[in-house]
This record gives structure tokens, C-alpha cells and sequence, in this order.
């Protein structure tokens, strides 16, 4: 992904089912190396927790280790590693790594969240990977009931919320139907949250748990063994830290919790019923955001970039022996190979008619790359050399360029860094190939797309909608002049122009009538969940596609820039559905969520934050849409 988009943080959890940890560190050990292969999920902060297995009164039954500096993980693996020695029999190991797509950035917002009581049954710590669209409804209905919630972050409201149902008087024994006090507890807490979760977490007195969201929107992961019960947001990390296969480590199922007695006895508990729909599981979890080491998102990512050659050949609009092939950024490798791998199947099935793709590395990203020049000019030309190009590859004026990039989604870094290095090797096109669809809609569940006003995809829409608008009016002008004069023929041309404003009027009648997002999900039954939908429907996928070409398109470029796109049947089809189905599941078809492609939001709340987020840049606001 050439855009820096911050997404989902990450979980890990260690239980030792036979008591303390006996054997040296395994347990703080294989928490550090947990968090260590999850190190791409989150830089902004860090934070573990190790609970006793008999606390002592007099001291606390937890010790916290938390950093938001420059290399918060490092630090709080140092912490980890310097703990003190000492009678503090320690069994329940967990751990975060945050991106602050919300709230400061600082100590105060780095997981686990605690809540203290008197009792160890009611102290609860609780790190997550999550974001609710409905956050300050929760907040408010919590305050209302009595409560008095001293912050406003989500993770510390879910820790709050769920020590809160612990604490009611009938949950303070086992219920009736065998269900442990924690597992309804966390059913309750949850049941009116709208969003996407997978949460670890611990009382005092010895329970764990995990839990996954009815959706299955972000990733869950959990290994059992005779000695530990282990849970992470990605597989590869339990397979590393364990020296397990893949087929040891399961998927949690959406919608229930992994619960893990005092005693190490685990228990499944399916915490809602489901509906006629399958879980949704992030498309882009496949696509970029999980490490390409998991055997079927490697073999997916693959599938993506084979996908595409018909469509960039079609694009280059030359012999493939005017073609040079190359990718960026490093996230888009694992897709360029199965690019590649396509190409030569076909050259070795048409030996005579097609030659050996070449290929190479033509840009590589200055890591250590760093400016403070004040002066906005400056800086821009500056910004250029965030990457180094590989000169002598591309044979100037002959050869098409293409390369592969795992998603598109403001298009910033391409048109100010990237193309304007690329055009310096003197290719006469540059095709820009995306193994994702067009990003068209925002996102609400974790990824930091919250604006539809920054998808390069969405000021495409408002571009053609404009220029459509005015390509009408033009036309009718025009024949009402056809026996004018040449000067006022030429006033017809420019009515030709692009006036802006025109694709906002359309928006706007499509929602309604409304400009303001005041009443956004009240009293307007009668819209669309999405009113974009119809708006996109009205141009093909070529014209979109090169409407956003124009726009990667910079100043004084000199090759000619194309924009390719994976198709959304093609990523279904790249895609394997989750191999793991929920307990008691209507369903056997479960496929991978798309809305940041096609609107389809697997919850009510996305349609909500869709919706303030059309209304939040009509109104020109800048503001988040949750």
C-alpha cells in the first residue's frame, strides 16, 4: 500500500493451564515473541500485563508494563525482561500493540485497560483489537444507568462496561445453564455494541477469555495444547512462538469466547445467536494488513496478482517485449509473484508468440528518509525521493512500465512521489496495476478511512458527476447554436467546462435533500442504506478507473499514466473462505467482507457513519465519521 493507512492493533494471550510458570520465563518469553512477530500491527504503543495465580493481599495480583515512546514494543519488552524475581506467581500472560487511529497517543490509551475492585472477581484487565461505530451512544446509556465513566476511550468503556455486569448480584455464582459468570458477562456487556472486536482479557481471581465479534470482522486465532491455551490476532505468530503447524492453530469462531477456568479447564461459549448472514471477515486482513507468512494469505495474494494480467496487458497496449514489470511498495511482493508466475505460465504455452517477462525492482523506499524543510516547495521537492529508482531498466521512449500496488486509496504517494520518479526512467506509460478494487466507501471497524472526501476513488465520482452535468447542459447548448456564429459556438465549448458543485447536488438529492448531519440515521426512512451505490452505477469501471488516473496524474508528467483494477468478483474468487465455522451456524458459505468496495456493511452502524461521512463533506467538515 503506498499510502500510509493505520489499521487494527493487535492481541496476544498466554495461559498456563497447569498453574505458574515454573519452567524459567516461557510464559513472558513466548508473550514477547507473540507480540514480536505482530510488531507490523501497531508502533504507537505497547502494553502487557502478567496476572498471578494467587495473589497475596497487601499487593496488587497484576504487573502492568506500558510505553507510547518511539519503540514503545522495545520498551515494554526491556520491562518484561527486567521484571523482578520474587514469590509473584505468575500465570496469565497479555499483551498489545497499538496504532492510535483514535485518541491521543500516549500511555493512558495503550491496553490492557484495568478496572480495580475489592474483589479479585470483579478486577478485570482487557486488551483489544477493535472499534465500535457506536461508541458514544454506549457511553451515554452507560452514564445514565448511574455509572460514572472517567474517560471516553472505547476500550476502557468495553473494560468498564463488561467489570460492570460482573459485578450485578446474580452473575456473582455460576449460572443455571452451566455458563461461567465471565462468559455472561461478556454476552451482556456486548450485546448492544455495533462494530468490530477481538478481545483478551482476565479477572483477578484467574479466568481468562477471548472473544470475537457475530461478524468475524477482525482476526482471531487460538492454539490449546495440554499446557497452555494461547490466542493472537494472526497465525503465523502462535505457529512461530510454538513451533506448531497450521492446522494446530484454529480460528476463533465469530461470536463466541474462548473461556479458560482458574483450574485450565477451556470451554467454548456461544455468547449470541446468529443470523441468516455469514460472517464478514476483513478483505483487507488477506490483502495487506496480516503478514504474508500465513500459507493462505500467501497463496491468496498470489491468486490477486494472476488475477490481473489479462487486464494490464490490455492496458500496456503493446508487446510484452516493450513491458517492463515491477512493483511498489514491498507489500505488494508476494502479489508481483503470482503476477510473474502467470506471465512466464503463459510466454513457456505460447513459446513462439510471447517472450519472458522482464522484471525487476525499480523503486525502493528510503527507509531512514527524512525532512524538516519548512518551506512548502521545498518540502515537495523533497518528498519525491521517499523512494529510489533503479535507472537502466527501463528503456527510455519504448518501454511500458507497469507496476503493482497492493491498494489505491488517497493516491497522495503516488502522484507526489512516486510517478514523478518513475517518469524520470522515460517510459512512454506507466501502468499502475491495484490488486484491490477501487477503495469507494469508508471504513468504520478499525481502518483509518473514515473521510470520503480523502478516497481518491470518491473525488473520481464527484469529478465524472460533475463533468456529466456539464457535458448535458453543453449539448443542449450547442444544438440551440448550431446556426450561430463561430464566437458563439466557441461560447458553447466553453460550457464544456467542468463546474463545480454539480456532483454535490447530486449527492446531496441523494440523500434527501440533507447537507447536515444532524438527524443523520432519523425521520428518512425513505433513502437508501447507501445512496452511493446508484452513483457509481452510472459510469463503468473504465471510466472510473481513468478518471483516477487523471487524478494520480501530476504536473508536467511526461509518460502517459494508466490505472488498472482488480475486480470485485476477481478478489471473491482470489479469496479462500475461513475454513473455521462458528458452532451451530445457519450458514456453510461464509465470504470475506468488501463494504470499503461496494457498500455492503455487514452492521447497522456502518451504514450510520456512511452516511455522516457523505453528509460531513457536503457540509465541508473535516471531521471523523465516528
Amino acid at each position: 500500500m503506498s499510502d500510509e493507512v493505520k489499521h487494527e492493533c493487535a492481541v496476544a494471550m498466554v495461559v498456563l493451564r497447569k498453574g505458574h510458570d515454573r519452567n524459567g520465563d516461557f510464559g513472558g518469553t513466548k508473550l514477547s515473541l507473540l507480540l514480536e512477530k505482530q510488531h507490523n500491527r501497531g508502533q504507537d504503543g505497547a502494553g502487557a500485563a502478567i496476572l498471578s495465580s494467587h495473589p497475596a493481599p497487601g499487593a496488587p495480583p497484576y504487573r502492568m508494563f506500558k510505553s507510547a515512546s518511539d519503540s514503545p514494543l522495545a520498551d515494554v519488552l526491556g520491562m518484561i525482561t527486567k521484571r523482578p524475581p520474587g514469590d509473584f506467581e505468575e500465570r496469565i500472560f497479555l499483551g498489545h500493540l497499538r496504532y492510535a487511529t483514535f485518541g491521543r497517543n500516549d500511555e493512558s490509551f495503550c491496553h490492557p485497560f484495568v478496572h480495580e475492585a475489592s474483589e479479585l472477581c470483579h478486577t478485570l484487565l482487557l486488551a483489544g483489537n477493535f472499534n465500535l461505530t457506536n461508541a458514544a451512544e454506549l457511553f451515554d446509556a452507560y452514564s445514565r444507568h448511574g455509572s460514572f465513566p472517567t474517560s471516553k476511550a472505547d476500550g476502557y468503556l468495553i473494560c468498564e462496561m463488561i467489570a460492570h455486569e460482573l459485578g450485578r448480584p446474580r452473575l456473582s455464582k455460576p449460572q443455571p445453564n452451566g455458563v461461567p459468570p465471565i462468559a455472561s458477562a461478556i454476552s451482556r456487556a456486548l450485546a448492544g455494541a455495533d462494530g468490530a472486536w477481538t478481545l483478551c482479557g482476565a479477572t483477578a481471581d484467574g479466568w481468562a477469555f477471548a472473544t470475537r465479534d457475530p461478524n468475524g470482522i477482525r482476526p482471531g486465532w487460538y492454539y490449546i495444547d495440554d499446557d497452555v491455551a494461547v490466542v493472537a490476532s494472526e497465525r503465523p505468530a502462535v505457529q512461530a512462538a510454538f513451533d506448531v503447524p497450521p492446522e494446530a492453530v484454529k480460528e476463533l469462531p465469530p461470536g463466541n469466547a474462548l473461556i479458560i477456568s482458574p483450574a485450565g479447564a477451556v470451554l467454548m461459549v456461544e455468547l449470541c445467536p446468529y443470523s441468516t448472514s455469514s460472517p464478514r471477515p476483513c478483505s483487507f486482513e488477506r490483502i495487506y494488513f496480516s503478514r504474508a507468512n500465513d500459507a493462505d494469505i500467501h497463496r491468496e495474494r498470489k491468486a490477486l496478482g494472476a488475477a490481473l494480467v489479462p487486464a494490464i496487458l490490455k492496458a500496456a497496449k503493446t508487446d510484452i517485449s516493450d513491458i517492463f514489470f515491477s512493483y511498489i511498495p514491498n507489500s505488494a511482493r508476494i502479489a508481483f509473484h503470482g503476477l510473474l508466475e502467470e506471465l512466464i505460465k503463459m510466454s513457456l504455452t505460447h513459446l513462439r508468440e510471447m517472450n519472458i517477462p522482464r522484471f525487476g525492482e525499480v523503486a525502493v523506499k528510503d527507509a531512514k528518509f527524512r525532512t524538516f524543510i519548512a518551506d512548502a516547495a521545498a518540502r515537495r521537492e523533497f518528498y519525491k525521493h521517499v523512494y529510489d529508482v533503479t535507472y537502466g531498466l527501463v528503456r527510455p521512449g519504448k518501454d511500458t512500465l507497469v507496476v503493482l500496488d497492493d491498494s489505491i486509496v488517497r493516491g497522495n504517494t503516488m502522484k507526489n512521489a512516486i510517478l514523478p520518479m518513475l517518469d524520470r526512467l522515460g517510459p512512454k506509460r506507466i501502468v499502475v496495476a491495484s490488486s484491490a478494487p477501487p477503495i469507494r466507501y469508508p471504513d468504520c471497524y478499525g481502518i483509518d478511512m473514515s473521510t470520503v472526501g480523502e478516497l481518491v476513488a470518491f473525488r473520481a465520482l464527484m469529478n465524472l458527476l460533475d463533468r456529466e452535468s456539464s457535458s448535458a447542459k453543453a449539448s443542449t447548448t450547442a444544438k440551440a447554436m448550431v446556426d450561430k456564429s463561430e464566437d458563439k459556438r466557441g461560447a458553447a465549448a466553453n460550457a464544456m467546462a467542468v463546474k463545480p458543485g454539480n456532483g454535490e447536488r447530486e449527492l446531496r438529492a441523494a440523500l434527501g435533500g440533507r447537507s447536515s448531519p444532524a438527524g443523520a440515521t432519523r425521520g428518512h426512512a425513505h433513502i437508501p442504506k447507501n445512496p452511493l451505490a446508484p452513483l457509481y452505477a452510472r459510469f463503468t469501471d473504465e471510466q472510473h478507473a481513468a478518471e483516477i488516473a487523471r487524478l494520480l496524474t501530476p504536473p508536467g508528467m511526461r509518460a502517459e499514466v494508466v490505472v488498472v483494477y482488480q475486480t470485485v468478483e476477481a478478489l471473491h474468487s482470489c479469496l479462500t473462505p475461513p475454513t473455521t465455522q462458528p458452532p451451530n451456524h445457519p450458514t456453510t458459505q461464509p465470504h470475506f467482507g468488501d463494504w470499503y468496495f461496494t457498500g455492503d456493511y455487514p452492521t447497522p452502524g456502518g451504514y450510520k457513519v456512511l452516511h455522516r461521512a457523505l453528509l460531513n463533506y457536503l457540509g465541508h467538515n473535516q471531521e471523523r465519521s465516528y
